[in-house]
């Protein structure tokens, strides 16, 4: 085939074309057998089964992970990464929409893989479970799965139109304080009371919470106390943290630790202070990638725009990645901005005919975005290169 980027973008076209029907099956598939993180054993087999039918190398249980997988066809450098992910959120099914960011996955890779011979290079499918809280993306980037990948893309369905996205850090903590148990009527002079401790030092964050920076932010339960007669020996909480940035976020986990050890020398206890959760570092996006999405998917009739400043919306183990190399993760709305993820009514929109139409939409801008990598060194050098500076600035 020729190897210009029209004959390439048309290519592309017609390959999704062909598999739309496919793609909605499986898109639909995911919908109605919701799995959950580290679970999602019948989405792994169905989203591995048709790559390997389509002549690409599978490789399961990778970052040993029974769920997670990787796809490749051709040979690298350059190396292209598409991202799926296919878990769901329990009482709520597939309310974030990873069905179809499962299918559009699916279906740029195949798409891609048709005209690597008037590209070169390699394209790999990166099947991540348990983005909802289990951190498959992040044990995968410890685990190497993104060594020698140049970009990584997908999109993520929403409420917005959204060229980038704008996703915090986040880990969470749990900080246990040790005292002395005694009775409270018949001894209690000689108690030392954990759970005290444990309550101020949520009135200590509540203070701090009025001076932290814009996205940063400490939400915190108590997850373990004992009985109403005694003082109580050892209290425990765990508690959220949300920065703009990973830098921030690391300052903030400082902050927690020196509230929590001020708190311990205060009340006459010990604190203990760990990590609970796998990290999830900030988005760092690709501008220059995410604009040749944008640009793509306009060929659809979907216009994207930058975020509404100030708009901040959770965080993903998509951050792991993007910090690490070039990547995008644009929103792409399948429900009107007066809805919200994460409800009833955004699962119902996941399998609706608007959900359909983006989904294919994603699926050939994905690949497109694709391809473009893969055919030009200096796209791909000018992403990296943005992405040098971000890091070096802290952004």
């Amino acid at each position: 085939m020729s190897r210009t980027p029209e004959a390439v973008y048309s290519r592309i076209r017609r390959e999704v074309a062909d598999r739309a029907d496919v793609l909605w099956d499986v898109a639909l598939a995911l919908h109605a057998d919701p799995e959950y993180a580290f679970a999602e054993h019948h989405a792994a087999a169905l989203l591995t089964g048709e790559l390997e039918r389509a002549g690409l190398v599978v490789r399961r249980e990778v970052a040993g992970m029974p769920t997670a997988f990787t796809a490749r066809a051709g040979e690298g450098p350059p190396t292209v990464a598409l991202l799926l992910e296919y878990n769901a959120l329990p009482g709520l099914g597939h309310a974030c929409g990873h069905n179809l960011i499962a299918a559009a996955g699916l279906g740029a890779t195949l798409a891609v893989h048709t005209v690597l011979d008037a590209l070169g290079g390699a394209v790999l499918a990166v099947g991540s479970p348990a983005e909802e809280g289990g951190g498959g993306k992040a044990l995968e980037v410890a685990a190497g799965v993104f060594d020698g990948v140049d970009t990584a893309l997908m999109f993520h369905p929403g409420v917005y139109s959204w060229r980038r996205a704008p996703l915090t850090a986040q880990e969470q903590h749990r900080i246990g304080f040790h005292g002395r148990a005694a009775h409270p009527t018949g001894n209690p002079t000689e108690g030392i009371d954990a759970l005290a401790a444990l309550i101020e030092l949520f009135n200590v964050l509540a203070a701090l919470g009025r001076r932290l920076p814009e996205a940063s932010h400490v939400q915190g339960i108590v997850t373990h106390g004992t009985a109403t007669n005694i003082v109580p020996e050892y209290a425990e909480g765990l508690f959220g943290l949300r920065a703009a940035t990973s830098r921030a976020l690391d300052d903030l986990g400082e902050q927690l630790r020196t509230c929590a050890e001020g708190v311990a020398l205060a009340t006459g206890t010990r604190v203990t202070v760990e990590r609970a959760t796998v990290r999830y570092d900030h988005f760092r996006d690709s501008e220059v990638l995410s604009e040749r999405f944008a640009a793509h998917l306009a060929r659809a009739g979907i216009e994207l725009t930058a975020p509404v400043p100030g708009v901040h919306l959770g965080s993903s183990d998509i951050g792991n990645v993007s910090v690490r190399l070039p990547a995008i993760h644009p929103f792409v709305a399948v429900m009107d901005a007066d809805g919200s993820d994460h409800t009833p009514e955004f699962a119902a929109a996941s399998a609706s005919e608007r959900a359909r139409e983006v989904m294919l939409a994603a699926t050939e801008a994905l690949a497109c975005t694709a391809a473009d990598v893969l055919h030009s060194a200096d796209l791909r050098e000018e992403a990296w290169a943005r992405h040098r500076e971000a890091a070096a600035a802290g952004r």
